[in-house]
């Protein structure tokens, strides 16, 4: 068949399977088989997400065992059945993994993130921490597949997708050369919101974290403070400081924790923007606020989740642009037999990004 490359010579590899609930297993697995319209992708570096970790910790009730994770990747295609798809064998790409089932209103928005016609790779369909992995065919069709033209390294381009999440609440905001910025959690989603608030000219931009390694990673970082989070408030009163006594104009909240909302509400100037980019776990998702600064400041407050395809293409191209620092996020590799290593990395803050190397 033209565009097939020849019989994988192994029918077995080994993937990180989920199968419940701190249950991430890396065993053997059958190659994926195409069927028609369907392209196959051999994987080169596949990210650890939180929500990686999140249902490792706790599970997902939208993930049905056995489910193979990974959905940060860059990838080459190695096999073909869809003649009439926009990459063909031997192109490196990335995917926009949001696949829509059927049109409705938020599709025709262009907000396909928000439809319920909507699946996702490694939530629905088999994911990336495996050597290879198979596009669906509807994901094929739909032009999700993105062909990768510069020679940015497959750990860089990993970072896609994530953001493209941050893209999506930056769609929002209006952040301009007037702003000063505030990023409540210093992991990889906050220090990528704190990177695109200066690409987009922010005057001046803190971040604070409860977590001193977080911080300190912060640092290697364009950002004018790394402020350290304490029960005692006393962050809230260095942000005044830095901001003249009147807050900060846009504050984007990229840590689940309930806390972190209520500080993001207190240290926002009159007239400021926030962003409630990190959810609350769904056990717990109800929060005490102090709704009054909402009233008297006239704040404007936005969610954020997921990403529209015109949110990941603009990630695509700020990554082929060589202007984002993908360099600085990637902290640590490791081979896929290591997998579980990643998660204490990250809890601890020692890790920004971890990478996960298949073919390692």
């Amino acid at each position: 068949m033209d565009g097939q490359i020849k019989q994988l010579d192994v029918m077995k590899m080994k993937a990180a399977v989920y199968l419940g609930k701190e249950q991430l297993v890396v065993q053997e697995v059958a190659n994926p088989a195409l069927d028609e319209g369907e392209v196959l992708l051999r994987i080169h570096a596949c990210a650890v997400c939180g929500t990686d970790l999140r249902t490792y910790r706790h599970g997902d009730p939208k993930i049905i065992p056995p489910r193979i994770l990974g959905h940060e990747f860059s990838a080459t295609v190695v096999e073909s059945r869809a003649p009439e798809a926009n990459v063909k064998v031997g192109d490196r790409v990335v995917m926009y993994i949001v696949i829509v089932s059927e049109r409705d209103r938020y599709v025709e928005m262009g907000r396909e993130n928000l439809t319920a016609h909507r699946t996702t790779m490694s939530y629905h369909h088999d994911g990336a921490f495996a050597p290879y992995m198979k596009v669906p065919a509807m994901a094929v069709r739909q032009g999700n597949l993105f062909k990768v033209t510069s020679d940015i390294s497959h750990e860089h381009m990993s970072l896609a997708e994530p953001l493209g999440c941050c893209m999506n609440a930056h769609s929002r905001l209006g952040i301009g050369l007037k702003d000063t910025v505030a990023v409540i959690g210093a992991g990889p989603i906050g220090m990528m919101h704190a990177v695109l608030a200066r690409l987009q000219g922010a005057q001046k931009i803190m971040v604070l974290d409860n977590n001193p390694a977080r911080l300190e990673m912060a640092k290697r970082f364009d950002i004018d403070a790394a402020i350290l989070v304490k029960e005692d408030g006393s962050h809230r009163e260095q942000v005044r400081t830095l901001t003249d006594g009147h807050g900060t104009d846009v504050t984007l909240v990229a840590v689940s924790a309930a806390p972190a909302q209520n500080d993001a509400l207190e240290i926002s100037a009159k007239a400021g923007r926030v962003n409630f980019f990190a959810g609350l776990p769904k056990s717990n998702p109800i929060a005490p606020l102090d709704v009054n600064h909402i009233h008297y400041k006239e704040l404007v407050i936005c969610g954020s989740y997921s990403e529209k395809k015109s949110d990941f293409q603009a990630s695509f191209a700020l990554l082929h642009s060589g202007r984002f620092p993908a360099e600085k996020f990637i902290t640590h590799r490791l081979p896929l037999h290591r997998i579980q290593e990643a998660f204490p990395l990250m809890e601890r803050g020692e890790a920004l990004k971890v990478c996960i190397l298949p073919g390692d």
